[in-house]
């Protein structure tokens, strides 16, 4: 295994809205290296305990070395976050009191070539989040249809060239299998128009797509977010870091929804359908990384920080 080293992203401001609190029991669902979760035992000590979960089997052990210390306290998990019921009950707790959600990828998934997240690197077409998954990005690029194909870059990628890159990709594979990254990246900038090939990083709407796909996230995202407020106890917090629109903009639908009141038409006299918040909104709208945060960890740049705690 080659070594995960990951800087947190908001780490002081995720700590602060999730306001653990000895005796509690929380959830971080995308461990990775453990520094979120580090500081979640940290701050609910001596008595509270934290349920990690990841796809990723490097990205756990890494976590598994740093929080060893905290025995007991901590219990680690190789699935998908959209499997939180399953875990929950094999846990055995009846509730938590705060989870939280870091999307996105970790830096040494994208440093790492040989992972096939990078454009920038040149390795396998892979993707995979988990490696024990059968499908990977060489998949998906080799034997989806043309259409299939730009559908996702258009709804994933938010691609204005959807469709010409589609084509390159098709026209490409006929004569043999892409089977690289750059190979890749070079197909992408064969299908934009000749003015766009040398923009920063035209093939990173492609890529993302391929990588949502591939890894079936924003299905999971929403699957994830509905079970955690599931387990969620009165009063528990919900805490989500998201790195691109397409998650944040999920997440801010999901907290509207729960938050929202009444659902009768404006021109009904009184109340129907007895619908009341099921949570409320802590932040009124996204932190973000600061400026020295940034500096420090270019990555961070992206990031959104929405939270809302459960009112029933």
């Amino acid at each position: 295994m080659q070594l995960f080293v990951h800087q947190p992203v908001l780490l002081e401001e995720v700590i602060a809205v999730l306001d653990s609190h000895d005796g509690g029991a929380y959830v971080d669902a995308t461990v990775g290296g453990g520094g979120h979760a580090e500081k979640i035992l940290q701050a609910c000590a001596p008595g509270g305990r934290l349920i990690g979960i990841d796809r990723d089997e490097d990205a756990l052990a890494a976590a598994r070395e740093k929080l060893a210390p905290y025995g007991e306290r901590v219990c680690l998990f190789h699935a998908n976050f959209r499997d939180l019921d399953r875990i929950l009950r094999q846990v055995g707790v009846t509730q938590v009191d705060g989870i939280l959600f870091d999307l996105g990828l970790s830096s040494p998934q994208v440093d790492q070539a040989a992972r096939g997240f990078s454009y920038r690197k040149t390795g396998p077409l892979d993707m995979r989040m988990d490696q024990h998954q059968l499908f990977s990005a060489y998949d998906l690029v080799n034997e989806w249809p043309q259409e299939r194909l730009a559908a996702i870059f258009r709804t994933y990628g938010e691609e204005r060239y959807a469709t010409s890159i589609a084509k390159a990709i098709v026209a490409h594979r006929q004569k043999a299998p892409i089977r690289e990254t750059g190979e890749l990246d070079q197909i992408v900038r064969e299908g934009l128009p000749p003015h766009l090939r040398q923009r920063a990083a035209p093939s990173k709407r492609v890529f993302q797509a391929i990588r949502i796909a591939v890894n079936d996230e924003l299905s999971a995202l929403r699957q994830g977010l509905e079970a955690g407020f599931r387990w969620l106890a009165p009063q528990g917090r919900m805490v989500v870091l998201s790195f691109h629109s397409l998650e944040d903009r999920l997440v801010k639908q999901f907290f509207a929804e729960m938050a929202s009141g009444c659902t009768c038409p404006p021109d009904f006299p009184v109340c129907v359908c007895g619908r009341k918040p099921q949570m409320r909104l802590l932040l009124k709208k996204p932190l973000t990384a600061s400026e020295a945060e940034v500096e420090r960890n270019p990555r961070a740049h992206s990031a959104k920080l929405r939270a809302a705690v459960k009112t029933g």
